[in-house]
């Protein structure tokens, strides 16, 4: 089984990176294929605890290849940045490979970024400012700035060029700001050049290569199912594909090629940002969700808005991504709960609806339809085995699962690395 796809299943957030980090050891290459440094994954190895922006979390296991592909928009000096921190720790960096293919950030991306959603006001969408938007936004205008145009320097220039034609009239005109000068960026990027080179590669080709000899990849999305700019709660999502069809056009591997779809779903229900979110909770419920869970964005630091677990938006996920296995994470979070709620399905305008609706007007008026769990107060970080867990603990997970659309195979305990319940392979 040599391309597997782990992908999240609700708005981010799920704990993606310690799923990839349990597979990493039996994975030979991690790929990262859409979305860029406004997102996050936490692993906690023994006592250390990393937090990736940029990186695949594949960087963290000894002997796997990891890759920035295609997909990706790169900011060039947070790569560097996240490479040289952990190299600071020990961390063996020198096997990054990043795609000639893949976009760059530049200095306008960001500032376009800040100021539109600035401007937007109360019809913000909640972006990073990070540039992600504007830089996609480029890519399908035919006016992005690739990898490979950093070793070309009169090709780099002609493009800079082109795309600051407007966005300058924009900054000037609309939002009264300096224009950005050329020079300035193409000198910026051309500084990255030499460092940058030895890294970069035709990764779909290497990525086939790999395939062909019986390697295993794994293919990583950023963000999440309900992030997905064609299938998430759409306009508040992010710029990118980010279910596991994303992961064919985001990396030059073909769909016919995957073998499995892990989707990461948390034990409760968080989403960055605004947009509309059912079970979203606005009591004391929520802030201690939020305590408990350590609710704070790895990026960006924000407190996370925090609800509890909603079935449909897994079965939905289960759907769109073909998922073969879940892992549920955090469950030691609910440790301490009497009774733990669960959403089954919605109330929208007086009528029960069990799916999630394909009008955003009708999700966002969408109201939880609860039922309530019996919940435990044993602490369950060193159950190893499904059976270690306490009765209560165990019939919760059961009942997601019956109610998610396939088989729960790994439950997260805790945040360490070996804190996990492992009930099927996930790569048999």
């Amino acid at each position: 089984m040599p391309a597997v796809v782990l992908i999240g299943a609700q708005w981010g957030d799920e704990g993606k990176g310690k799923a990839t980090d349990l597979l990493g050891s039996r994975v030979d290459y991690v790929v990262k294929f859409n979305g860029g440094n406004n997102a996050g994954h936490t692993v906690v190895i023994g006592d250390k605890k990393y937090a990736l922006h940029l990186l695949p979390s594949g960087i963290l296991s000894d002997g796997v290849v990891p890759v920035i592909a295609n997909g990706v928009v790169v900011d060039i000096e947070v790569l560097f940045n996240e490479l040289d921190a952990l190299s600071a720790r020990g961390v063996d960096v020198s096997r990054l490979l990043v795609s000639a293919n893949a976009h760059v950030i530049t200095h306008y991306h960001r500032t376009i970024d800040k100021v539109t959603e600035r401007f937007l006001g109360k019809r913000q969408i909640g972006t990073t400012g990070r540039g992600i938007g504007p830089t996609y936004a480029d890519k399908i205008n035919r006016v992005g700035i690739r990898v490979q145009d950093i070793f070309d320097e009169g090709i780099l220039r002609q493009k800079v060029e082109g795309a600051l034609d407007q966005k300058n009239h924009l900054l000037l005109k609309v939002y009264n700001r300096r224009a950005i000068s050329p020079e300035e960026i193409v000198d910026d990027l051309l500084s990255y050049a030499d460092r940058l080179r030895p890294m970069v590669a035709d990764t779909s080709l290497v990525l086939n290569r790999a395939l062909d000899e019986g390697q295993t990849v794994l293919f990583e999305g950023g963000q999440a199912t309900m992030l997905d700019v064609d299938h998430g709660t759409y306009p508040f999502v992010t710029s990118s594909n980010a279910t596991s069809g994303g992961a064919a056009t985001g990396s030059g591997v073909a769909p016919n090629r995957f073998d499995r779809v892990i989707a990461v779903v948390k034990a409760y229900t968080t989403r960055v940002g605004a947009g509309p979110f059912p079970t979203e909770l606005h009591d004391e419920s929520g802030e201690w969700l939020r305590g408990r869970g350590f609710e704070f964005g790895t990026t960006t630091g924000r407190p996370r808005r925090t609800g509890w677990y909603d079935a449909p938006i897994a079965r939905y996920s289960a759907r769109i991504n073909g998922v073969t296995d879940f892992v549920l994470t955090k469950l030691d979070v609910l440790t301490g709960l009497e009774r733990i709620p669960v959403a089954v399905a919605y109330d929208v305008d007086g009528m029960r609806v069990d799916e999630v609706p394909v009008s955003q007007s009708d999700f966002h008026h969408a109201k939880p339809i609860y039922e309530e769990l019996p919940g435990w107060s044993e602490d369950i970080s060193g159950a190893r085995e499904f059976d270690d867990l306490p009765r209560a603990a165990r019939d919760y997970v059961l009942a997601l699962e019956e109610m998610s659309g396939s088989r729960f195979s790994a439950i997260g305990v805790g945040p360490a690395r070996d804190e996990i319940v492992v009930r099927h392979d996930l790569l048999d």
